[in-house]
């Protein structure tokens, strides 16, 4: 399948459906891959939050957590087009926070955050995705024709996995 073809033409093409796909996005490589059956269909560029290095410890850090997870839900975004709510935290991101705290690497009072999802960009602004700018508070974000792909070929409980 060309990269250039639209996603939902490349899953017609290999009779799939939502049920088979999953979501991996690789932080240092800023990108987006979604696979249906372990084969790559399509690869799109992301940027994350404005720190886009480390694992999500805590609320305002600006990093994107790191982990398997899964879609919470899906829905149209005012700001963003589309939203792809991702179920962080879960128990092993708890883990990795009160870790942090024990170790004294974030403070014992820190709230864990939540509302990560992977979401599109405001109208017109798709030149931040262009321009590698890490804008967001830790979710991933896409260009908006993107994100409408990706968003018709999910559904609730899609598997995410994020590494760095």
């Amino acid at each position: 399948a060309s990269p250039d073809m639209p996603l939902g033409e490349i899953m017609d093409s290999l009779k799939l459906d939502k049920t088979q796909t999953r979501i991996y996005i690789d932080k240092s490589e800023r990108v987006l891959k979604l696979y249906a059956n372990n084969q790559l269909l399509k690869t799109y560029p992301v940027v994350l939050g404005g720190n886009p290095v480390d694992d999500k410890l805590q609320q305002g850090d600006n990093c994107t957590p790191e982990g398997k997870f899964a879609i919470r839900d899906l829905y149209p975004h005012k700001s963003w087009d589309k939203f792809i709510w991702v179920n962080y935290p879960t128990e092993a991101s708890y883990v990795k926070h009160n870790d942090a705290k024990k170790q004294g690497r974030i403070n014992h009072n820190a709230e864990i955050g939540g509302e990560i999802g992977i979401h599109g960009v405001p109208e017109g602004k798709d030149e931040w995705i262009d321009n590698n700018e890490d804008w967001t508070a830790g979710c991933i974000s896409l260009k908006n024709e993107h994100i409408r792909e990706i968003f018709a070929s999910v559904q609730t409980g899609t598997q995410i996995e994020i590494v760095q």
